[in-house]
């Protein structure tokens, strides 16, 4: 029981009474009369589509075209029976291309009419009955199954109305219990195929919203890994500033006191550094996740990836070309892992084939492309995910390059990618490498080093300071 405004109570049949009410309303009455032409049939059917294009294009028309058809059959049970007057049925059934609620309800009021005109056909005539139930037909392809039923259970009412009050004669020869069968089994099958081709419509819809979702999942995961892999690059590289800035004071004779606190500012904003990256690469790692205990590859261990893919039965070589030089280490894994990548697709999907790794060293920076033949064995169903290659764009979008990967011209296929690098002078170079090389020992070496000197400087503050 609820409570109105009013402060009166409703039962719960009296609001589904009152439910269905409205939905009867809604349905049948709120215009009925509204214009609403039949579309043209999509033609990208399983059967349509492999029509030729002249009689394609009229195909459009097919469910116009049998509304038709449907009329003709209906005038012709009328002109069989030997009056105008059993064409009318005709016009309801015309009228549903265009207005299929109010040719339901004008196809009900001429039975009526008819059904009165005529004796010994209650509560239809011949070509009433078929025409109705065309009409019914046609109406509850158009609408939704509720209508359906809703037009079942007037045309019920009707019947029994028709069978106690329009028999004046008391005949006996009511039609009704066959078109309520006729009727119930068609406007049944309609209404399956109605709602089966909803919960297709809607599966479908579903799909492509998970396949989006999907994809954006499979996306940030690939970024979660990119990032757990660079964090080593990252941690390496602040590692080395924060030792350097250490050891600088003690390469340097008598540093001032602005110059050593200089270093020191920048040591401790490299461990602060350091300490973030390690809570960031808390936030993004699984619960699975273990830390690599060997360092990230580069492409100088490229040869040992091509020896284990030769031992797993995928033949591939590898060309270097132009000069071979020293890249960034997030360059390097990233080249590493897209070649890497790029053969496990082959091995997954290309049994048989062969490959070819291309490396090339230009001025402006790395271009990869790596090539695979078309499969000779069976292609087995890959256990992988399938987003390999989201990986491998991920990986050269982070470093501003360009990457394809499609199908080649004898079915094999093709991944090719070109990083970008910034030209470095020889001697920047020279110093970055020799800096990575030697800051830790740098650190203790300068240290034994200057140890004298550290205490005969400190010996002459305090006698200043005494």
């Amino acid at each position: 029981m609820t409570e109105t405004d009013t402060g009166k109570t409703r039962s719960p049949e009296f609001r589904l009474a009152e439910g269905a009410f409205s939905s009867l309303r809604q349905d049948l009455f709120h215009d009925a009369f509204a214009y609403r032409p039949l579309a043209p049939m999509r033609t990208d059917g399983p059967i349509t589509r492999r029509l030729p294009g002249r009689i394609r294009e009229r195909a459009v028309w097919t469910p116009h075209a049998v509304v038709v058809a449907g009329a003709l059959f209906v005038a012709f049970i009328g002109f069989v029976d030997g009056s105008l007057r059993e064409l009318l049925p005709v016009v309801p059934v015309v009228l549903t291309l265009v207005r299929p609620v109010g040719a339901w309800w004008l196809a009900l009021g001429l039975s009526a009419v008819l059904s009165v005109l005529s004796f010994g056909h209650l509560p239809w005539t011949p070509s009433g009955f078929a025409g109705y139930l065309l009409v019914m037909t046609v109406v509850a392809a158009r609408t939704r199954p509720r209508v359906a039923g809703w037009m079942w259970v007037v045309t019920a009412a009707y019947s029994l109305f028709g069978s106690v009050f329009l028999d004046r004669y008391g005949n006996g020869g009511s039609n009704a219990a066959p078109m309520l069968f006729v009727s119930a089994l068609v406007l049944l099958t309609v209404s399956m195929l109605h709602v089966r081709r909803e919960a297709e419509q809607e599966v479908a819809a579903q799909q492509s919203v998970t396949a989006v979702e999907r994809d954006r999942r499979t996306l940030l995961e690939e970024r979660t890994t990119i990032a757990r892999e660079l964090h080593d690059v990252v941690a390496h590289h602040m590692s080395v500033v924060a030792i350097q800035a250490e050891a600088a004071p003690y390469r340097v004779e008598n540093p001032p006191p602005e110059l050593e606190q200089a270093f020191v500012t920048i040591r401790e904003n490299a461990v602060a550094a350091l300490t973030e990256l390690r809570r960031v690469l808390g936030v993004v790692r699984a619960e699975d996740y273990q830390a690599p205990d060997a360092p990230q590859p580069t492409l100088a261990d490229l040869d040992g990836l091509l020896g284990n893919v030769r031992d797993a039965g995928l033949t591939v070589e590898k060309t270097v070309t132009g000069a071979v030089r020293e890249l960034p280490q997030g360059v390097e894994l990233s080249a590493y892992r897209i070649v890497q990548e790029a053969l496990s697709n082959a091995l997954r999907h290309a049994p048989g084939s062969t490959a070819t790794v291309e490396i090339a060293y230009v001025l402006g920076g790395l271009g990869l492309r790596i090539v695979n033949t078309a499969p000779r064995g069976l292609v087995k169903p890959s256990p992988g995910a399938g987003h390999g290659i989201t990986g491998m764009r991920e990986r050269v979008s982070m470093l501003n390059g360009e990457m394809t990967a499609d199908l080649t011209e004898d079915g094999g296929y093709e991944v090719a990618a070109f990083i970008p690098v910034a030209v470095e002078r020889d001697g920047e170079r020279d110093a970055e490498r020799d800096g990575k090389r030697d800051g830790t020992r740098d650190v203790k070496r300068d240290v034994k080093r200057d140890g004298k000197r550290d205490g005969k400087r400190a010996s002459e503050r305090d006698g200043e300071a005494a």
